[in-house]
């Protein structure tokens, strides 16, 4: 896993040093760079938290609307980057989680929206028991939906885009169920 997660880090920050050597700097570039090597730090700050993640763990009542928030203000960027526009539907809800671990498997699931939507929308609403987020982009091929969880399964999307790990899924599930709570991906090739 770290020696996947260094290969990784490195790609963005070598694009930092080199948008820094031009004299004007492309700032989107700059910031989706430094986005990309946060992201990859925080991944590996909540893998090893897992491992202890019952010292980490602090159920309590929270606002659904304030945690979804928080994830796309992390993320916004690359909405803004893409121009990709991200639909909020009712989230009122309150939801007896840990709002730190639920915002991580939130801004990782609308990472992966907007990194496989070229155009459209991204959609987020709470209906019954259920956070939907819902998103316009390229979908996953029938055939790789049951390994998507996999630690290091890229799949056919992940092989094309090559900047794909294999760990963010992977790390959400496991949030999940550590949070005691059910996630499914249901995706239509192209939608």
């Amino acid at each position: 896993y770290y020696a996947l997660w260094s290969h990784q880090a490195k790609t963005p920050l070598a694009a930092i040093q080199l948008l820094l050597q031009e004299e004007h700097p492309d700032r989107n570039a700059l910031e989706q760079s430094v986005f990309q090597a946060q992201q990859y730090v925080d991944m590996a700050l909540q893998y090893q938290r897992l491992n202890d993640s019952a010292n980490d763990l602090l159920l309590r009542r929270c606002v659904l609307e304030e945690i979804v928030k928080q994830a796309v203000k992390e993320v916004s960027i690359l909405f803004i980057h893409k121009k990709i526009r991200l639909v909020l539907g009712s989230l009122q809800e309150e939801v007896l989680t840990d709002s730190k671990w639920l915002q991580f498997v939130i801004s990782q699931l609308l990472t992966n929206a907007v990194k496989y939507t070229s155009s459209g929308s991204v959609f987020v609403w709470y209906e019954g028991t259920t956070l939907y987020i819902r998103d316009t982009g390229i979908g996953i091929r029938q055939e790789d939906l049951p390994q998507i969880f996999e630690w290091g399964y890229t799949g056919y999307n992940g092989r094309l885009d090559k900047r794909s790990t294999g760990v963010g899924l992977a790390l959400v599930k496991q949030v999940m169920e550590m949070l005691g709570n059910k996630m499914e991906i249901r995706s239509v090739l192209g939608e």
